[in-house]
């Protein structure tokens, strides 16, 4: 195989893998009220389902990335594929609430396993000079499967059951497998020999499940509680890091490389800051506006669609401008998108909210891809399946701290009741009020995006 077809092969699996993992996360949530019926789950149960998902995939992001910079890239990811497609399987099958919840945890430690290297092995193959476009392609299979997941979750649901969401990962996850082994380079492990640190992982795993549980559990004191436990394991994690001889995470290259540690600052921000908008937007658009779950999911779509259009372009544009300008520009852009968002109210013209979308997924493009092609390109090779792990691990701890600040506003602000007609009122200035702390979050986000330092 020429190196030219090998780059192509790489970026078709990683481009097909990278659009299937999110599929799978957002076509489950149409299917969750149905789930619900049939297994009579209460909603703490119910939120376990979309949840449990979320933990396993962070927890064990980062040990399967450096498992794969050991014992190699291709081989963790087609067992990864084996492992979300097998769960899968699994899932369309469960026979109660407690397997379902139980397959779910391994269908995330599967996806962790894809997480932690697809990016890897595409930064692998790409040179500088073209990674940035690669990168953007992928990013924009995500977003598309992120798009396209509620949409395709409904049909599958209205028109063949529930278990249908799970079953029709199988195909494709199996498709991905014969790519992988028919298509892939077989590649010399870079920090091959070297040993795994288990305990740091276990104490790794430990700290991320405190304060991802704490997160989702917040405002109770409970939550408090369990995020307080989380830092001091995650301090301790630091600390084990500091003397293990071969980490599973090199935690001094935070310390060393601001490029690096700056850039992963800036992704965490971005995503705590613009996650929960798709969720504020849905409940603003049915509960005030009286649209159906269809026409507030067509009006949506806008943001990732444009999102998916334009992170190729912006990929290759960090490819020939310092990632660090185009980067924090798209944070700035995705800063006055949400200051827009934080001035609707109950009768804004549907054009000013569809703009505000456009902006926000332009903003998403000009920031993600670049921001990315600065994490990966500011590491050494043997690195690179941490690099990605750790990247991926900001996206989902900043996506459950966005649902957490949202939640916190809502029970300070709204209270534990059920959104009817009295109190719209209060969920729209919850709303304004959201909008108004993530876009602040941007803003500094744009400074750290701004000061991490050129990477060429």
């Amino acid at each position: 195989m020429t190196e030219e077809n090998n780059k192509k092969s790489v970026l078709v699996v990683t481009t097909v893998s990278s659009f299937l993992t999110p599929l799978s996360l957002a076509t489950v949530n149409v299917a969750l009220p149905t789930i619900s019926r049939e297994f009579s789950m209460n909603a703490i149960a119910l939120n376990w389902v979309a949840t449990t998902y979320l933990l396993a995939a962070a927890m064990f992001l980062v040990p399967f990335g450096r498992i794969a910079d050991i014992f190699g890239r291709r081989r963790i990811f087609i067992y990864g594929m084996w492992v979300f497609s097998v769960s899968s399987l699994c899932l369309g099958l469960a026979p109660s609430a407690g397997a379902l919840i139980l397959f779910r945890a391994f269908q995330g430690v599967g996806a962790a396993m894809v997480f932690g290297t697809g990016v890897a092995i595409l930064t692998s193959a790409y040179p500088p000079g073209e990674r940035g476009q690669a990168l953007g392609i992928n990013i924009a299979a995500v977003y598309l499967g992120l798009s396209c997941g509620p949409f395709i979750g409904g049909i599958l649901t209205q028109q063949a059951g529930w278990r249908s969401v799970f079953l029709f990962n199988v195909p494709l996850g199996l498709f991905v497998v014969f790519l992988s082994i028919r298509k892939l380079r077989r590649e010399k492990a870079e920090a091959e020999g070297e040993s795994f640190d288990f305990t740091g992982s276990c104490i790794y795993a430990l700290a991320l499940l405190l304060v991802m549980y704490g997160v989702s559990c917040l405002p109770s004191i409970a939550g408090f509680i369990f995020v307080f436990f989380g830092a001091l394991a995650a301090t301790a994690f630091v600390g084990w890091e500091l003397k293990s001889k071969n980490p599973v995470l090199e935690v001094r290259i935070f310390m060393t490389n601001k490029v690096f540690t700056l850039s992963n600052v800036a992704a965490l921000i971005n995503y705590s800051a613009t996650f929960a908008i798709g969720f504020l937007l849905s409940l603003y658009l049915q509960y005030i506006r009286g649209f159906t779950p269809q026409a507030a999911g067509i009006v949506l779509v806008s943001q990732p669609l444009v999102q998916a259009a334009f992170s190729p372009l912006a990929g290759r544009l960090s490819d020939r401008v310092e990632p660090r300008l185009v980067a924090s520009a798209g944070m700035a852009i995705t800063a006055t998108g949400l200051l827009l968002l934080a001035l609707v109210n109950a009768d804004t013209p549907l054009a000013f909210i569809v703009t505000s979308l456009v902006i926000l997924g332009f903003g998403f493009a000009l920031f993600s891809s670049p921001n990315t092609n600065a994490i990966m390109s500011s590491v050494e090779s043997r690195f690179y399946g941490i690099a990605s792990s750790t990247l991926a691990t900001m996206r989902l701890i900043g996506q459950m701290v966005s649902m957490g600040i949202a939640m916190l506003v809502f029970a300070l602000l709204i209270g534990r009741v059920a959104i009817s007609p009295p109190y719209y009122g209060l969920l729209m200035k919850s709303t304004k009020l959201i909008f108004g702390i993530f876009a602040v979050l941007c803003v500094g986000g744009t400074f750290a995006s701004l000061t991490r330092g050129n990477l060429r």
